[in-house]
């Protein structure tokens, strides 16, 4: 296979098939090669939430989001970290990028109401929220390529469509009017799919899904199988790529390739240890980073993921949101001591666990608990897997100090922590972390527990822990870049021809996340920036 191209782009996922669907859009003869065999990449797998301020959806829906308000509150969120201009290119690009999609692709999305902004509290902060996810896609309008889209990390219950924002409540289904009722919905939406013949997508199956088909009527060819093996160079411009079936060149190459939460070598050089719990898709080694760096790519952030506590089950690592959250649980390290605000954003929680040397750490909870809420996919009352226990993932025990033992901290001081966690439970305030007193510490909570959401007292036997350890939804580091999407070089020149959108980027939430979908979103916004900087044959 030798071809020549106005743009390859390399990658799949959300920022791949995004920069392609803008090229061909633009007339740019455009070709995507993956290294997987299926499209899709980490975004198919993942819940699809996209963090955009001020785009046409939340607007339509009232949010009462400015250019100011999303300025002032992605500087503080971010900080220093990542230069003024590339935050303001975001900022400025990701709603035209939205309408863009939606008038080239099938994909049409819903508001997740009340899922906050991560720091609702600073300037500019929402505590309704600012993230969009995907509205249900019929998989039929894939056609056979429907075959070829990347698996979900957790696949949606038979029967039922789910979006993301459904899931806080499906979990308080069993103790909460409206999660029952969310789960009606669910499953009354599955019904009336099926019998109209539809085959439903939706979050991250939705999104990728929805790109693709744009694809398709774009005439894109997707090369599935077909790895980046370098980049090819004439006269110091990038001018296209190497695969194992030979050189596509092309007049710009746009890497979305990934992180390299797979590539446990980068990660050992770059990261702090122990990692590589990543939910990200295993085929992210890194591979356009290196390419990058070979000639002379700038990286940043390189120490840093998309972190988030996550459990070593023993098919694949779980990662841990609403568990962790909801009222009656509670984290302690080896010392048998709570070290962290359990519902913060889960990048702080591994940021901590990090820095307090808390690793693994394990979260705690009682029978009372498991009665009333969904751990995973495992419904309240239900048993857990056998292989949950023999894996060591999760340790049960009739007392707390037998589970003190059981997990290794020492009995008495695990008990002094529960006492004193019962006790901020019965007040409501917790004034060792501040649990519950941000809008976001409530978002996967249970509004029935009073006097706060968050909180409630450990009281029933059995108890259970779960191993925590720091997972990741993919890295977070990669090629420096302009507010262009130019690749730079640590001097600060630019590397001609070649662009950088998505994990194989450097993150433009810089160490931060500023909410539901800061992965996805300006992934997606960088995407398009590249493609629109390419200059005309």
């Amino acid at each position: 296979m030798v071809g020549d191209y106005d743009v390859v782009v390399a990658g799949s996922g959300a920022a791949g098939m995004t920069a392609a669907l803008t090229a061909a859009k633009r007339g740019l003869r455009t070709v995507v090669i993956e290294k997987a065999p299926t499209f899709g990449g980490s975004a198919a797998r993942s819940g699809a939430g996209i963090w955009i301020p001020n785009n046409s959806v939340i607007l339509a829906a009232g949010v009462p989001d400015t250019p100011q308000k999303a300025a002032a509150y992605l500087s503080a969120v971010v900080g220093a970290t990542v230069p003024p201009a590339r935050q303001q290119a975001f900022l400025h690009h990701g709603p035209a990028m939205l309408e863009f999609v939606m008038a080239n692709s099938p994909l049409r999305f819903r508001w997740m109401e009340g899922y906050s902004d991560y720091y609702p509290e600073l300037p500019g902060g929402m505590t309704n929220g600012r993230s969009i996810e995907p509205d249900m896609l019929d998989g039929n309008v894939l056609g056979a390529e429907l075959a070829r889209l990347t698996p979900p990390y957790i696949a949606t219950p038979a029967g039922m469509v789910v979006f993301s924002a459904d899931y806080k409540w499906l979990a308080l289904a069993a103790v909460n009017a409206r999660g029952l009722a969310v789960a009606a919905a669910c499953l009354a939406r599955g019904t009336a799919a099926a019998a109209a013949g539809k085959k439903p997508l939706t979050m991250g199956q939705a999104l990728a899904g929805g790109l693709r088909a744009g694809l398709l009527a774009a005439n894109v060819p997707v090369l599935l199988t077909t790895p980046l093996l370098d980049l090819y160079v004439e006269n110091d411009v990038v001018k296209g790529v190497r695969t194992p079936q030979g050189i596509l060149r092309a007049r710009a190459v746009i890497i979305g390739s990934g992180g390299f939460e797979h590539n446990a070598a980068m990660r050992a050089q770059y990261q702090r240890q122990p990692t590589g719990w990543s939910v990200g898709a295993k085929e992210n080694t890194g591979d356009g980073i290196k390419a990058g760096q070979r000639l002379g790519a700038a990286v940043d952030l390189m120490d840093d993921a998309w972190w988030g506590p996550a459990i070593p089950l023993p098919d694949q690592p779980y990662f841990c949101l609403a568990e962790r959250t909801l009222p009656g649980g509670l984290m302690i390290n080896a010392t048998g001591r709570r070290f962290v605000n359990e519902a913060a954003p889960y990048g702080d929680v591994v940021h901590v666990m990090y820095d307090k040397a808390s690793i693994p750490a394990w979260l705690i909870v009682d029978q009372n608990y498991r009665n009333r809420y969904l751990f995973k996919d495992v419904a309240p009352l239900l048993p857990f897997p056998q292989a949950w226990y023999d894996s060591g993932a999760v340790v049960k025990a009739s007392t707390i100090e037998g589970l003190a033992s059981a997990i290794g901290v020492p009995p008495a001081t695990l008990r002094a922590t529960v006492t004193r966690f019962n006790g901020f439970a019965v007040t409501g305030r917790d004034q060792d972390y501040r649990r519950g007193d941000s809008a976001y510490d409530h978002y996967y909570t249970d509004p029935a527990v009073f006097p706060s959401s968050s909180l409630a007292a450990l009281w029933l036997p059995p108890y259970y822990a779960f191993k925590i350890v720091p997972g990741d939804l993919g890295t977070k580091g990669g090629m420096r870049t302009d507010a262009r999407a130019r690749v730079l070089r640590a001097d600060g020149s630019v590397i001609a021809g070649l662009y950088a959108a998505g994990n194989a980027s450097a993150a433009v939430m810089g160490h931060s996340y500023a909410g539901a979908g800061s992965t996805i979103g300006p992934a997606m916004t960088f995407g398009y920036i590249a493609a629109r900087d390419i200059p005309d044959g």
